[in-house]
């Protein structure tokens, strides 16, 4: 089969691979129909992820069609039209019992394109099937439900959840890129006073508008001043960081209010300084995160419900074998205003039906 394969920081190409196969009586095998690109792709591509060998495909979310499946798999069956999540979880471990699956201790957690071959690929092995893929309504297109492997979840549960979103909140989101995007949709959930997206990109900060946002910043020009007078001086009650640099971090700790919340959930490749000089004394709770996935099944229903704007996030469209073309548009996103790119689409074989 064909795959997009890492080499190495800055190398990486789509080619020939083994096909997978069963390993162990709970994986499933599924054919890829739809996949897109994470910004977490792109870290790994820079050298910010080292526990990716050389020779592993890349990848963590993907809608497809399940081909073969262990002994021990009872959830799905060949035929299945699937999700496959961005997480893996034995179902067994301490953190798995307590739906903390981002952290399991039994050989799931983040391991697709991560620790073991990904998504990005015509085809993929997934362990843990039971808990790791999900049976796709008929409701939700391929390419919207590929949105509900990683980015909704994580912008909800890291963003969103961690961050104690209530109503009436001022919530502050650096970063409007897809993640950042899904915060704001998923925030508007909690029926906050006001949501302030915090971008460089002009096109960036428009889709944050479009998606709910009541105010935008241009990330150079003092954003934290705007925070400030819309907040009569106070703060933000929460501010999500969803892009990943040491800058951003810093700029969240002096948006946030004496007892509000700031939410990591960019990935980041360098440390940042934290300033406890001047936020010892101001009761902020600052939460880190990996993505558990356990809100996928009611983001699922919401999407199938239309209650999600996925669409609104999806920009570019390529087949699976223009992977390199589809990662130089999504690394250049400044450029191109790339938000969401998908790759491929539902494959179905075309039966003749016989007429009289």
């Amino acid at each position: 089969m064909k795959a997009y394969v890492f080499h190495g920081p800055g190398q990486s190409a789509w080619e020939d691979v083994p096909d997978p196969d069963i390993k162990d009586p709970t994986d499933a095998v599924v054919r890829v129909d739809t996949v897109t690109i994470c910004g977490t792709d792109l870290h790994i591509l820079k050298g910010d992820v080292p526990e990716v060998r050389p020779g592993t495909v890349l990848g963590h979310e993907a809608v497809g069609e399940v081909v073969e499946v262990g002994s021990d798999v009872r959830t799905v069956r060949p035929g299945d039209r699937v999700l496959v999540s961005c997480v893996t979880a034995c179902g067994r471990c301490r953190y798995c019992r307590e739906a903390v699956y981002g952290q399991c201790l039994g050989g799931g957690g983040w391991i697709l394109g991560h620790l073991i071959d990904g998504t990005q690929a015509e085809y993929v092995r997934v362990p843990f099937a039971d808990l790791s893929v999900h049976a796709l309504p008929a409701a939700v297109p391929s390419e919207d439900a590929v949105l509900l492997a990683d980015i909704f979840p994580t912008a909800y549960e890291v963003g969103v959840l961690n961050g104690r979103v209530r109503p009436g909140d001022t919530v502050a989101v650096v970063g409007a890129g897809p993640i950042g995007l899904a915060v704001i949709a998923t925030a508007r959930l909690f029926a906050p006073e006001r949501i302030i997206a915090v971008d460089m990109a002009p096109a960036r900060l428009e889709a944050a508008r479009a998606l709910g946002a009541e105010a935008v910043a241009d990330a150079r020009e003092a954003p934290e001043q705007l925070v400030a007078d819309l907040t009569g001086g106070l703060g933000a009650d929460v501010v999500v960081e969803a892009v990943g640099l040491p800058e951003t971090f810093e700029m969240c700790t002096r948006m946030v209010r004496p007892g509000g919340h700031v939410a990591n959930v960019g990935v980041h490749g360098r440390p940042a300084t934290l300033h406890l000089e001047d936020l010892w004394i101001k009761d902020v709770t600052i939460t880190t995160g990996l993505v558990d996935t356990h809100s996928t099944p009611t983001l699922l229903k919401m999407a199938a419900a239309g209650r999600l704007p996925t669409s609104q996030l999806l920009t570019h469209t390529f087949p699976l074998e223009r992977m390199q073309e589809a990662y130089d548009v999504f690394g250049h996103a400044a450029e191109t205003g790339a938000l969401k790119v998908v790759l491929g689409g539902p494959q179905r074989e075309v039966v003749p039906v016989a007429t009289a």
